[in-house]
């Protein structure tokens, strides 16, 4: 962020808080399910295979911790390309424990207070409003993935869905938001996949 930039309004007046220890659960769950031969499948983000997918998660999941215990965003790891004994579940969990324990220490003042994100000045509670985003919209990109079809909470996803269309419209991509256009979903998607769509993800349309 240069200096003069404006600090973004975020107007979500939806606590994120009680979504963090879900969406990181539920993160880590699926995660636990992937297996060696994987780790190099192609994702539907594109930039990302499954290994970086999972690595990428990991790095914003302990860099929004980070925020929300304090620091400094200049301390945070980044995108992770491996961890001591390839114990991706294990590295996760304790990034998820550490995001949901933050969350539960802060009260409502502290959610006003104005974070530092590297590219934008925003509230806490947006900050930790978009962390909730970018991990259930990457949940629905690993069970894309995986081919898997596990049951998933919805409310992150709702939550995320409602978010990301005040804080993305349509109007909103490309540089510097990293998302393409708003995608259809099919008639009857769940609410991960209308998330997916609606960030620029291509979703299975129906036939």
């Amino acid at each position: 962020m240069t200096e003069g930039q404006e600090t973004t309004p975020m107007h979500t007046t939806i606590d994120p808080r009680p979504l963090l220890e879900r969406v990181t659960d539920q993160f880590g769950a699926l995660l636990a399910t992937v297996e060696p031969e994987q780790l190099n499948a192609p994702t539907p983000c594109t930039e990302f295979d499954v290994r970086a997918l999972i690595g990428h998660v990991l790095g914003n999941t302990i860099a929004y911790a980070l925020i929300a215990e304090g620091g400094s965003v200049q301390d945070a790891p980044g995108d992770i390309a491996e961890v001591p004994g390839g114990d991706w579940k294990g590295a996760y969990a304790a990034a998820g424990e550490r995001l949901t324990l933050a969350g539960k220490m802060l009260d409502e003042d502290a959610l006003k207070r104005v974070v530092d994100l590297g590219f934008a000045k925003v509230p806490l509670r947006g900050a930790l409003s978009a962390i909730v985003m970018e991990i259930a919209a990457h949940t629905w990109d690993l069970r894309e993935a995986l081919g898997a079809a596990p049951a998933l909470a919805p409310e992150p996803a709702e939550f995320s869905l409602a978010y990301a269309r005040e804080l993305l419209p349509p109007q909103r991509r490309g540089a510097p938001a990293p998302f393409e256009p708003v995608r259809p979903a099919p008639q009857g998607a769940d609410a991960y996949t209308r998330l997916a769509a609606w960030l620029g993800r291509e979703v299975q349309l129906d036939a």
